[in-house]
C-alpha cells in the first residue's frame, strides 16, 4: 500500500504538539522522532497496516476514530468529561508497545513457479511486557498518566487480550472508566473498518 510516510509524521508530530502539553511530553515525542521506528514500523506483522509507516497511520486512524466517539457520547461540551490532551495521548501513543518490534526478514515463497526470497516483517520483542501496559511503561518513562489514561492505553485489546481469560479486571476498569470501551471500539473500527487485513 502506499502511503505519504511525510504527510502522515507530520500530521502526527502536530496533533501531539497541538495538545500535548504535560511535562515530559517534549522528550516523549523526540524519542519517537529520532529513536524509534515509530514512523516507519509497521503497525502489526501480517494483519492491518503491515507495511512502512503502519503504526502511525494506525495510531491517526484511532485518533480520528475517537475523537468521534467522544464527541458522539458526551456532546459538544466533551472536553468537560475527556479533555483533547486525553484523546490525543491515548489514541496517539496507544501502541508503543510495537516501536522497535518489527524487523525485516525473508522467507521463500513459490512466485510463478519458482521459489524466491521475500520479505516480511518477523516479531523480534526487547522489551516482552505485555502489550497495553508495555505501551502504559514506556509512556511511563517519559510523563505522567492519568488514571484513566493509564488504563484505557492499558486495556485497549478488550476482551481479546489474553489476560482476561482468567480475570474480571477489565469489566472492572471498563465500569470504572468509560474510556477504556472508548478507546477499544475505536481501536476496533480502525482495525477493521480503515484499515482492513494488509
Amino acid at each position: 500500500m502506499e502511503i505519504d510516510l511525510e504527510k502522515n509524521k507530520q500530521e502526527f508530530i502536530d496533533i501531539f504538539k497541538t495538545n500535548i502539553k504535560r511535562e515530559g511530553s517534549e522528550k516523549l515525542l523526540d524519542y519517537l522522532i529520532n529513536s524509534s521506528d515509530f514512523f516507519l514500523g509497521p503497525a502489526s506483522g501480517r494483519r492491518h497496516s503491515s507495511f512502512a509507516g503502519g503504526l502511525c497511520l494506525h495510531s491517526l486512524n484511532v485518533y480520528n476514530r475517537l475523537k468521534r466517539l467522544v464527541l458522539s457520547e458526551y456532546g459538544e461540551n466533551y472536553g468537560e468529561i475527556v479533555s483533547d490532551e486525553t484523546i490525543a495521548i491515548c489514541a496517539l501513543l496507544h501502541d508503543l508497545c510495537k516501536v522497535n518490534t518489527y524487523t525485516v526478514d525473508y522467507r521463500n515463497q513459490k512466485i510463478d513457479g519458482k521459489w524466491e526470497q521475500v520479505p516480511y516483517y518477523a516479531y523480534n520483542n526487547l522489551l516482552p511486557y505485555g502489550h497495553g501496559e508495555k505501551s502504559v511503561y514506556i509512556i511511563s518513562g517519559f510523563m505522567r498518566l492519568t488514571r484513566e489514561e493509564a488504563m484505557a492505553i492499558n486495556w485497549h485489546m478488550g476482551h481479546s487480550d489474553p489476560r482476561n481469560l482468567f480475570a474480571s479486571d477489565l469489566n472492572d476498569a471498563m465500569y470504572m472508566y468509560p474510556l477504556v470501551t472508548l478507546l477499544h471500539i475505536a481501536d476496533l473500527q480502525a482495525t477493521f473498518i480503515d484499515e482492513k487485513k494488509s
